[in-house]
């Protein structure tokens, strides 16, 4: 066997070459989740329930082909990948989706920028549609090459901390380049965001989608994906085994509540925070890049601390301390809307929302690790099936708030983040208190992991 796969943690560039492979799946996340909504209603000018209608599009795409993704990934026959590797075959697959589709959704209709909009909409929704695919062939590759790679946890551990990482980077470097932008272009401390900003957009997106594509070369090049260890026929046999068994056991579905609670608290914030600023709080364009930037700056100060708590932290406190913080925001920003706020303690609400929903992420993705357990043969169809709630809860929500949007006053998006983010934070809790001990045991009976242990793997992902 290669030495690079004997002892992984000597191997820099295997470390770093892993690291960077999902930069470009970031890179497009942060666009899409903070300012989709932002470019389509704001910039082109798209009625609210039209936007909404289009991410909903996007989201039912993603959640349908992340399972399919994962269940073929888990599927692939080696004597095609023997020589690259299933997962980075369909890491290459994804990754040509994206480039051949998003640089469309970030800017004008080419051709057809006259048209009428509903006409619009079908040229969007093919691009949206073959981003979505891709997106999910590189997140469900990339994250399940980490059990192909190493065998030892902390090993695996530590090539999750190195991708988050590098995840860090890709959300900083977003949400920078927008304020540079905006900044450098306009007077963006007074202007609000309109259709004249569409170019800006636009080159916000060329800037990171080239980082992305840079990133995704180096990866193929860096990473050599470990062999397989039996022939297909029996994973095959254990795999269908096992996907069969998971779909009887109540706990999977407990455990995807709270997946999908967790998601719908970061996304429906991300994705709704910056239409609360323009539109309630009536903020100029400069906010909507200092105010995402402060929340993911609380995502990841809450990283730093979830790595230096004592390991006597259980997951259930870690979630509970994760959702006060969130609640704590989400009700800052229903009783408050003066000078003073909008100025200062806006931040401060920020870092609050994003210090609790990454807290809250990094708990339901170790609870998530505790389903896979050893199975590691069935472990891409499982983030698949947990991926598959969020998006589709996900989307429908956006699409619901957004039909409403346009006939809702002021305070509509506070009140949608007050209520619905607050409410989708009280259902996680709940069923995270209510979950037993024991989870991996639970699904495979081959392993034995405790929902009151410490997190022994952080898999953090700004899931679309």
């Amino acid at each position: 066997m290669d030495n690079e796969f004997v002892d992984i943690s000597t191997s820099v560039k295997l470390q770093l070459g892993y690291g960077i492979g999902h930069i470009l799946n970031d890179v497009c996340a942060s666009l899409w989740f903070t300012y989709f909504l932002v470019f389509f209603h704001l910039v082109l000018e798209f009625t609210a329930s039209q936007a909404g209608n289009l991410m909903l599009i996007g989201q039912i795409v993603d959640a349908l082909s992340t399972p399919f993704v994962g269940y073929h990934s888990d599927h692939t026959d080696n004597s095609i990948s023997a020589r690259y590797g299933r997962r980075k075959l369909w890491h290459f697959f994804g990754t040509f989706c994206v480039l051949a589709s998003f640089p469309f959704i970030f800017s004008e209709c080419i051709g057809c920028s006259m048209t009428h909009k509903w006409a619009q909409m079908f040229y969007f929704a093919s691009f949206i549609i073959i981003f979505q695919i891709g997106w999910a062939a590189v997140q469900i590759s990339h994250l399940s090459l980490i059990p192909e790679l190493a065998d030892d946890p902390h090993t695996r551990t530590h090539l999750t901390a190195i991708r988050y990482g590098f995840t860090v980077f890709s959300n900083l470097f977003v949400y920078i380049i927008t304020w540079v932008i905006l900044h450098l272009t306009g007077n963006c401390d007074k202007e609000q965001v309109g259709p004249s900003d569409a170019w800006k957009f636009r080159n916000v997106m060329y800037i990171v989608i080239s980082v992305g594509t840079a990133a995704s070369v180096v990866f193929h090049f860096a990473v050599t994906e470990k062999p397989p260890r039996s022939q297909v026929s029996l994973i095959e046999d254990n795999g269908n085994t096992l996907h069969c068994s998971m779909f009887r056991k109540f706990q999977l579905y407990q455990v995807a509540g709270i997946y999908m609670s967790t998601r719908l608290v970061v996304n429906v914030s991300q994705v709704m925070i910056p239409l609360y600023l323009h539109r309630t709080l009536g903020l100029a364009a400069r906010a909507l890049a200092v105010v995402p930037l402060a929340l993911y700056l609380g995502s990841l100060a809450a990283a730093g601390v979830h790595r230096l708590a004592p390991p006597s932290i259980t997951r259930k406190i870690n979630y509970l301390v994760g959702s006060a913080c969130s609640l704590a925001g989400f009700i800052w920003i229903y009783i408050d809307s003066d000078d003073t706020y909008k100025v200062y303690y806006i931040y401060v609400v920020a870092v609050l929302i994003g210090f609790g929903g990454a807290q809250m992420l990094v708990t339901s993705l170790a609870l998530t690790a505790d389903l896979v357990g050893s199975s590691t043969e069935a472990s891409a169809f499982i983030y698949g099936l947990m991926s598959f709630t969020d998006k589709l809860a996900c989307g429908v929500a956006i699409a619901v708030i957004q039909h409403y949007a346009d006939a809702g006053g002021v305070t509509y998006y506070r009140d949608v983040l007050s209520w619905v983010c607050g409410g989708a934070t009280i259902l996680g809790l709940v069923l995270t208190l209510l979950l037993p001990k024991l989870t991996s045991e639970a699904l495979t009976n081959n392993s034995h992991s405790s929902i009151n242990a410490v997190d022994d793997e952080i898999q953090v992902e700004p899931d679309i």
